[in-house]
């Protein structure tokens, strides 16, 4: 399979499975109180965002000259950057509020599943992605991969916090887990904004 092809479907794998995870996401912590599984949820609307523009790159690749893909990257990497940090800020007030009022989720099977699944698919996904942009020698789809990376870790902090809350009645470690996310959204978001500076220094 050509190489770009490949970076194509990886891509519109990372879309669908992405919308679909944060629409179920969102919708479980919206039932169950969770702010870490809606704040992992948010997330995954954000990497469907990028996956997007991955999308409309490699389907346009033989149309587009350098420069274009170029400007088009720090476009996106601009607008992603800015919304890992909106998101972050959403997440650190809801987590910090409901540890102070003690508002205690629910405990879900379906968001460990959720959590679960996710830590399954994402090393395969980050390895394909990363493999094929060095390939292909494509800054964006490696950068992209490695969202996905910190993807993996977020869906093991998720499941850890949900499981303490389920198997034991930790309620305090979902909040506290939603802290963990903030760090990652805050990360991902430094990395997108210094990926355009770099691009703008080249």
């Amino acid at each position: 399979m050509n190489l770009h092809k490949r970076a194509l479907y990886l891509s519109y794998f990372t879309v669908v499975y992405n919308v679909i995870e944060g629409i179920v996401s969102i919708a479980v912590g919206v039932m169950t109180g969770s702010i870490a599984l809606s704040g992992f949820g948010a997330d995954s609307f954000i990497e469907s965002i990028s996956g997007s523009i991955m999308i409309w790159r490699f389907a346009n690749h033989e149309r587009l000259t350098k420069e274009q893909e170029e400007k088009i990257e720090a476009r996106a990497a601009k607008f992603v950057g800015w919304s890992f940090f909106i998101f972050a800020a959403w997440v650190l007030y809801e987590s910090g509020s409901k540890l102070y009022f003690q508002e205690k989720p629910e405990p879900t099977l379906l968001g460990i599943a959720i959590a679960f699944v996710s830590a399954l698919v994402m090393p395969v996904l980050f390895i394909m992605k990363y493999r094929t942009g060095k390939a292909i020698g494509s800054r964006a789809l490696v950068a992209d991969s490695k969202e996905t990376l910190a993807c993996e870790f977020m869906s093991l902090s998720l499941l850890v916090g949900l499981a303490l809350n389920y198997f034991f009645g930790f309620w305090w470690a979902d909040p506290a887990t939603g802290f963990v996310i903030v760090y990652f959204l805050v990360k991902e978001g430094f990395e997108a904004l210094e990926d355009e500076d770099d691009d703008d220094d080249d």
